[in-house]
This record gives structure tokens, sequence and C-alpha cells, in this order.
């Protein structure tokens, strides 16, 4: 198998190639882009191995991987860190099983304690599968009201209460207030903040293909998301709101207008993200009518001997977690990027 195919890595002159390989494999995901190499390496530093099987001169395969390594939780492979989705996407078993094999040696030769894959279907029977992750993607319509109509009596209720506050919606040029309330959220949620450089480093990197929405209540903040677009698909992937949000139905709101953005954007898959199953966020978006997918997190280990359990749910990190909700914004901001970057 392994004389058909030629192992090559990411560069500069080899990107575009990726990119149009990407956007022709029906199983690739914005998280397969060659961007993401950028990002990891300017935002965080970690050392990158973006690899891709080659026949003829066409790419068939395609793996994007980064190593992230610390004190505190471990030195990892994966595809991808800080992303949802990842795996492999190929054109056919044979080049899939050709980087599998690739990475397995690459994750031998580092030394790391696992290689992990994070994929949307389950690819290797012969390793551990960790299905604590579900995701939420649903078909929307061009026309509003069809989809008002389609979230459930309930929520739709909740949507409708957030119009009448009347909230304003703009696309948003620059990071501050978005930064402002995605860090307020993430720390009442007990986890450390991203640094602002990575949502700069995302914003110039992706271009129009990333955006950001925030709501306002009479020039005041009161939430905000980092959107991506990728084919006919959008995903919220970064979002948060102030105090005042939950008063308003502010992210209701917010994911509402969000919809109505991105269909006029020919956008047709709404793609709601991952949640750990039975969490709030997996409620919130079951209330809109989402199913949840399973995602099927596979580990090849090689000095671990057990999968990770890096999660806030895991009662080993409750002390971390509680001490981390009482820290006054700023002091949060200031700790949370030096903790954030290993947690891929």
């Amino acid at each position: 198998m392994s004389a058909e195919f030629t192992l090559r890595y990411l560069d500069q002159s080899s990107c575009d190639q990726w990119n149009r390989f990407v956007e022709n494999c029906p199983e690739a995901t914005f998280f397969h882009l060659s961007q993401w190499k950028k990002v990891i390496e300017r935002a965080f530093g970690h050392k990158t191995y973006f690899m891709f099987a080659e026949k003829n001169g066409e790419i068939q395969a395609v793996l994007p991987l980064a190593q992230v390594k610390s004190f505190l939780f471990g030195n990892a492979l994966t595809s991808s860190p800080f992303c949802v989705y990842g795996g492999v996407a190929a054109n056919d078993q044979s080049s899939r099983r050709f980087l599998e094999d690739q990475a397995c040696d690459l994750a031998d030769r580092l030394k790391v304690d696992y290689l992990e894959m994070r994929n949307i279907k389950r690819s290797r029977q012969d390793w551990p599968c960790k299905e604590l992750y579900v995701t939420f993607r649903k078909e929307i319509s061009a026309d509003e009201e069809e989809n008002l109509k389609a979230i459930p009596r309930k929520q739709r209720a909740v949507v409708r209460k957030g119009i009448k506050a009347d909230l304003q919606s703009d696309i948003d040029k620059d990071i501050d207030d978005f930064y402002t309330a995605y860090a307020t959220s993430v720390r009442n949620l007990g986890t450390p903040v991203f640094s602002k450089k990575y949502f700069k480093v995302l914003k110039e990197v992706f271009g129009s293909d990333c955006d950001i929405l925030t709501i306002r209540k009479e020039n005041k903040l009161i939430a905000s998301v980092m959107n991506f677009y990728f084919k006919d698909e959008v995903l919220p992937y970064y979002g948060g709101g102030t105090e005042e949000a939950r008063q308003v139905k502010g992210n209701d709101y917010m994911y509402w207008s969000l919809m109505c953005h991105a269909s006029q954007r020919d956008v047709r898959i709404f793609d709601y993200g991952r949640s750990k199953v039975g969490t709030g966020p997996y409620s919130f978006k079951k209330n809109w009518g989402f199913e949840p997918q399973p995602l099927f997190y596979e580990y090849h280990l090689v000095k671990a001997t057990e999968m990770p359990d890096i999660n806030p749910m895991n009662p080993k990190y409750n002390l971390m977690v509680n001490t981390w909700k009482k820290l006054p914004l700023g002091l949060s901001q200031f700790i949370g990027p030096m903790v954030s970057k290993y947690l891929g």
C-alpha cells in the first residue's frame, strides 16, 4: 500500500492544491483547510505536521496534525487541536489507511502520549474511541419565516422575546466587543480564556470566511459570536454574552440573527458545533430542534495506557474550575492564555 502513495508535508507551494482538494472532498471540513497550520503556529507556537498522500502528482488524502506538549496536560499529536473535527479526509480507503499509518509512525517517533483523531465517522475499529461529544448540524432555508417556524414552539417564543427587546445586530470589523463577551462567558464557566491574539489571527487568516456578529441594546454590548463559513455552511464557533444577555434573551436572539445573516450569504447548513452530552449547551441546541450526531475521537496510544480525560467535567479539575470562576475578568484574561494554549 505504501508504494502506491508518496507522503508529502504541506508547505507554501502546496497550499492552493491542498485547499482545492479540501473544497472538493465530500468528507473534508472547514478544519481541514491549510490555513489552520498558520493559525496554530502563529497563535500558539505549536509544531504542525500537515501531511498528504500524493499519487501521480494529485492529492488523494490530507491529514492536519499538530503537537501540543505541556507539563500539566501531557504530550499529544492531534488532528486537529483547537478544532472540533479532524482526522483524514480522503478519496478512498487506501489513501486513508496510508496517512493513518504515517501518523502512527510519526507519533511513535515523537514519543507522544497518544495520537488523537477527531473523526465525524468511525474509522479505526481497532483503536480506543471516546464518544464524549456530539455535533449539531441542520439545514436552514433561504426564507426567514420558514426558519422561525422550524424552531420548536417553546424556543421560538424565547426568540420572539429577544426580537421584541429591540436588540440590534451588526457585523463588527474589530474584535474588542466580541472578546469582552467571549471572555466573560468563558470565565463564568470556569474555563481559561484564549488570547486576543488568537482571534486576531483567525480574522486575518480566514478573511471574509470569518466574521463577528454582535448584539447590542441602546449601544450597550449584549452578546457576540465569531463565525466561520465553508462551502454552504456557517459555523458559529466562539461566542458569549454579558450579564444582561440572559435578561433580554440576547444569546437566543444572536443565533437567530446569525441564521438570518447566513441565509443571505446563501448558507444552507447551520453547524451549531460540538457539545458534551448532558451539558447545558447540549440541551440548548436540542431546544432549537437540532438532533445530536455523535463524534468519534479515536486514539493510537503510544506512551499512554488509556485515553485522556482532559475536560472540565473531570472531577480532578473541579478545584481549578471553581477557582477560575471567581477570578476578576482582567486577571482571567491575563492568566488564561498561558493555560488555554495547551488545551487544544
